[in-house]
């Protein structure tokens, strides 16, 4: 394909070096005619590993080049990549400067291109709902007409961004229409890895939420590592052994979007390890802030049931976790309690808890938190339903979710 890539900093440098690598004519663009010098001369403006050579090849095999005329780079290519610096202003907001620039500059240069089928890729670190609100926009504006757009993230870590761009995890393509996401696929032919349409915001998100999951992973091993070292505990060992654990801890697992978690493990375990890292006087913001964060979930939980101004609330599901009458620490049982205290009138069906068969803990645990259950609870999961003006789906369970569904009460699904 012939491409014109706007921004030759990290990413725009590597990624043109690599296209043009695989047999792709590219043209950098960058209005810093210094870096524009550099590839022309066959020089990486970057240090990276490797991409000297690659520049190197790309320049003498006349599939790379460069320039600052952005209207020369548009005509002579049929997709562009922009790949421009998103930086961080002093309040943490981004500076979306350079991708208003070079949208308008695209623009201009893409208006005598009508119906040539020129797609527009967006590469920079932009928040959701910028390629649809900004860039699309500005394209349209300039250029006439409307180009396509795409929003395809980057994934490339700087000192191995060439391994990086050859074996990506996958190859994200975040466009409106098949068409768009099919006509930017073939840049990546040579690369391994699934590529994958969705949606332009999901794209967008997709990018901040993999490297927030990065900064997590990094500040919970350090955690761990200063817990353990003020015990005198090998840190190290205790992580390679956590990563051994492919079913539960380094998986999918406890990763998708629901409600908060609750049980007679979790919560107690968090709060004597971060209650121990205070005695030995060793913080652990990122640990003593999941309590926290679990209880807004709850809470949050709370609003959307008296954001509909309902009082009847039917709620299918008590313990922690479908599948078990556990109902210690369960956040099922606060939100039921917090409902009640809203003035709510509770009806609750859990196939699994039976007053009668609870004792010991559970029993004690669901006498201090929840002394009326025996009022709210029913074995007539009919009646509970009827009884909703809000059904409250608190597990995963396909019976209960087709139940819900199919009553006249709003669906609040928390499972």
């Amino acid at each position: 394909m012939r491409v014109s890539v706007f921004g030759l900093g990290y990413v725009g440098a590597v990624a043109s070096a690599c296209l043009a690598r695989d047999g792709h004519q590219v043209i950098g663009v960058d209005a810093n005619a210094d870096k524009v010098a550099q590839i022309r001369a066959g020089r990486a403006p970057v240090i990276e590993e490797g991409l000297d050579a690659l520049i190197v090849a790309g320049v003498g095999s006349g599939r790379l080049t460069a320039t600052t005329d952005a209207a020369a780079a548009v005509a002579d290519s049929e997709i562009s990549l922009i790949s421009v610096g998103t930086p961080s202003r002093a309040n943490g907001s981004l500076d979306l400067t350079a991708v208003e620039r070079v949208a308008a500059d695209l623009g201009r240069a893409l208006a005598g291109k009508a119906g040539a089928g020129h797609v527009v890729v967006l590469r920079s670190t932009v928040l959701p709902g910028t390629t649809r609100g900004l860039l699309a926009p500005s394209l349209a504006r300039e250029a006439g007409w409307a180009v396509p757009v795409c929003f395809n993230p980057e994934f490339l870590r700087e000192g191995s961004s060439i391994r990086d761009f050859d074996d990506p995890p996958f190859t994200i393509l975040g466009a409106d229409d098949e068409a768009t996401a099919k006509a930017v696929a073939p840049l990546y032919g040579s690369v391994s890895g699934d590529v994958v349409h969705c949606a332009l915001e999901n794209a967008e998100l997709l990018k901040y939420v993999s490297n927030s999951w990065h900064a997590v992973k990094v500040a919970f091993a350090n955690e761990v590592g200063s817990v353990a070292a003020a015990l005198g505990v090998d840190g190290g060992e205790v992580m390679r052994l956590f990563a051994r654990d492919e079913k539960l801890n380094i998986s999918a697992r406890y990763l998708m979007p629901g409600f908060a978690f609750g049980g007679s493990c979790l919560p107690k375990d968090l709060r004597a390890l971060t209650y121990r890292a205070r005695e030995l006087d060793v913080e652990t913001p990122l640990l003593s802030s999941v309590l926290p964060s679990n209880r807004v979930i709850v809470e949050r939980a709370v609003e959307a049931v008296l954001a509909t101004g309902c009082r009847r609330v039917a709620m299918l599901g008590l313990a922690f976790k479908s599948g078990t009458d556990d109902l210690r620490e369960s956040p099922l049982v606060t939100l039921a309690e917090a409902l009640l205290g809203k003035g709510c009138e509770l009806r609750i069906y859990d196939e699994n808890v039976s007053l009668t068969r609870l004792v010991g803990a559970n029993r004690a645990y669901v006498d201090q938190r929840l002394p009326h259950l025996s009022a709210l609870l029913s074995d007539d999961l009919d009646a509970v339903v009827a009884h909703g003006e809000v059904i409250i789906l608190g597990q995963r369970n396909a019976e209960l979710a087709q139940r819900a569904r199919a009553a006249s009460g709003q669906v609040i699904d928390l499972s």
